[in-house]
């Protein structure tokens, strides 16, 4: 298959910066799409992430350019207890993400659309175990700002790194985009 415009439907500098390993030049067009709708449906987290990065593809491609592929993506956090964390509302949903975080193992998940004539999706899960955190360490890292725009509320790229012990499997999936399975995954959809 032939693709001359590629689309990332998100508005995330990771993954904006992420995609340009694999593909130079794409446009960035923020989904529109109500992830709400999908919330409170009962879905296992994998189906979640799934569907997601389903509805912001499919979104973009409908509305922006039907000639192009959309790459749609979307991470969340599923604590031990398996609630699922999303990007918080405020500090205070803040604080109890990592409160219930705190030396413990969860999952991140991050699924991936390729949306074009056809599509596919694959969703990628990775273990990540955070050290014991205080009250005064979540206050801290609260107070650098960087937490509120992340699934979680931490970012493994910038200070939140400092809250992880050990990750197994893809480092960039916490991040938010597995680069290197999406390589993969685009190459075979291509052809």
């Amino acid at each position: 298959m032939e693709v001359n415009c590629f689309i990332l439907a998100s508005r995330s500098p990771r993954r904006q910066e992420l995609l340009t390993l694999v593909i130079p030049d794409f446009t960035s067009v923020p989904s529109q799409f109500d992830e709400q709708k999908l919330m409170g449906q009962g879905l296992a987290p994998e189906q979640l992430v799934q569907k997601l990065s389903f509805g912001k593809a499919k979104e973009v491609f409908e509305r922006e350019n039907q000639n192009a592929v959309v790459i749609g993506g979307d991470t969340v956090v599923v604590s031990p207890e398996g609630r699922v964390f999303g990007i918080p509302k405020d500090r205070k949903e803040a604080f109890n993400m990592l409160s219930a975080l705190s030396g413990k193992v969860h999952r991140v998940l991050t699924g991936v659309t390729i949306y074009g004539q056809v599509h596919r999706s694959f969703v990628c899960s990775t273990e990540v175990e955070f050290y014991p955190l205080s009250k005064r360490d979540i206050d801290e890292y609260l107070d650098t700002g960087e937490p509120f725009d992340k699934a979680g509320a931490y970012g493994i790229q910038g200070y939140g790194a400092t809250l992880v012990k050990e990750i197994r499997g893809d480092y960039f999936n916490v991040v938010g985009f597995p680069i290197a399975r999406f390589k993969r995954e685009l190459k075979d959809f291509l052809g």
